[in-house]
This record gives C-alpha cells, sequence and structure tokens, in this order.
C-alpha cells in the first residue's frame, strides 16, 4: 500500500502502524479473519485497515475504511474487527475508528488480493 500524502503539510494522511509490537502480527491476523461481505477478500488485504496503533498497555486502536461510504455493512463492520481482535491473547483493548480520508482505492489492495480478485 502507498502512502497517501498531505497536500498541504507534506504529512502522511494514514498513521503508520505500530509494526515492531509483538501483538501487531496476531492482530493484523486477526483482522483476516474479517471478510467483506461483497468482496471474497479479507478486509486487511483489500487494504481497509489504514492503522494498527497498539499502545504501551496492549490498548489496540484500528483506522479502517470501506470500498465506499454507502458499504451496506458499515454499521456492523467495526464490531466484526473489534471482536475478532479482542480474542487476540493479551490485547486489553481494542478501539475502532472509521474514516473515508484518503478514500479507498484499488491500489490498497495486496498482490494477494488482486490475484483472487483476477486483477494480476
Amino acid at each position: 500500500m502507498t502512502e497517501a500524502q498531505h497536500p498541504i503539510e507534506g504529512a502522511p494522511l494514514i498513521k503508520p502502524s505500530t509494526t515492531d509490537h509483538l501483538l501487531y502480527e496476531p492482530v493484523m491476523e486477526a483482522c483476516r479473519t474479517v471478510f467483506d461481505p461483497e468482496i471474497p477478500v479479507n478486509i486487511f488485504d483489500l487494504g481497509l485497515v489504514y492503522t494498527i496503533d497498539i499502545g504501551t498497555e496492549s490498548d489496540v486502536e484500528i483506522v479502517m475504511t470501506l470500498t465506499a461510504p454507502g458499504c451496506p455493512v458499515a454499521g456492523e463492520m467495526p464490531g466484526w474487527v473489534q471482536d475478532a481482535v479482542e480474542a487476540v491473547p493479551g490485547v486489553k483493548s481494542v478501539r475502532v475508528l472509521m474514516t473515508f480520508d484518503p478514500p479507498w482505492g484499488m491500489n490498497m489492495m495486496s498482490d494477494e488480493a488482486r490475484l483472487e480478485l483476477g486483477f494480476m
């Protein structure tokens, strides 16, 4: 996924994930168990998870988006993600935030997702 840049300040629109935390991999794998019901690919590989931020107390904040603002599961998907990540051993709490800035684009998908959907 390429990082979108803020047009004025040059700062990333998407906050970097806490990839060096021991819980990052298990949290990422938990996100991979949640699927967009309209597309047969998990939300992580679709590029819907923008940031996995893990605090020093193992509090997890996930910033994510949807393929479109009018997605029929917009009200349900954050709960699915929260449930999946709360089940990860060692996670103290989970907060899921939705954003549409920057908007999701097909360029945010992993190579695996593109292959699965026939774009490669």
